[in-house]
């Protein structure tokens, strides 16, 4: 398995890459290959949370279960999709939610790595997934993985605000400092709930004005290509 990853996590990620139930996730993926089975996203983007936002400059953490299981779809950023495939019904309701607050064009992709550039961490709580089989990843590790890194982003870090949707991502309160940092709950951008609690719910401008009372500079959520906002200085 590829360990890319921002220089920042180093201290974070390689206490548990050396772990012995991270060898056991490694080894179970091994074998899962050697069954010919599909597994999302590719090797090289399984720590593509980590490679676009840097421990320093972390905000925001948006947090979801496992990544998307058809071809294409999954690149490593949670609810983000690859430029050319078709918008998952959930990211078409946070995008109505975020031209409902900020009146954006809607855009020609849906990938969020312009997000994930400016400091927002989109983490799935299981990093990989086989093809057509959502949650098949369960339990083989990656839960404890990534429980590890949100206690330890937790305590090094302060100020953060945690988007925590549904009652999956809720149940991560408990890793979370809540002296420490923000948490703002709503229900998931799915069609079956974002009628509940995410849309209305201003979470996004909510956002941003807890970073600019804490001198920090906003997110830009409009979706923007990689390029273009780097030459925007973003």
């Amino acid at each position: 398995m590829k360990k890319i990853y921002h220089n920042s996590w180093k201290n974070i990620l390689e206490k548990e890459f050396n772990s012995e139930y991270f060898g056991l996730i490694e080894w179970f993926l091994e074998a899962e290959k050697w069954l010919w089975k599909k597994i999302f996203p590719s090797e090289e983007n399984i720590f593509n949370a980590f490679n676009h936002t840097s421990l320093d400059k972390l905000k925001v953490v948006i947090l979801w279960q496992d990544p998307y299981h058809g071809v294409n779809q999954a690149h490593g950023l949670s609810f983000s999709v690859q430029k050319w495939v078709k918008i998952p019904p959930s990211l078409r309701n946070m995008y109505k939610e975020l031209k409902e607050e900020y009146w954006y064009e809607t855009p020609n992709h849906w990938e969020l790595t312009s997000w994930s550039d400016q400091g927002v961490l989109l983490l799935n709580s299981i990093l990989t997934v086989e093809e057509a089989t959502p949650a098949s990843h369960a339990k083989i590790g990656w839960e404890k993985f990534t429980d590890n890194v949100i206690s330890a982003i937790s305590q090094q870090k302060e100020g953060l605000i945690f988007l925590l949707w549904w009652a999956f991502a809720q149940g991560k309160k408990v890793l979370i400092n809540t002296e420490k940092h923000v948490i703002l709950e709503t229900s998931h951008p799915s069609p079956f709930s974002a009628h509940r609690w995410f849309l209305g719910s201003q979470c996004f401008k909510q956002t941003n004005a807890i970073l600019e009372k804490n001198w920090n500079t906003p997110i830009n959520w409009e979706i923007k290509d990689h390029d273009e906002q780097m030459s925007l200085g973003m």
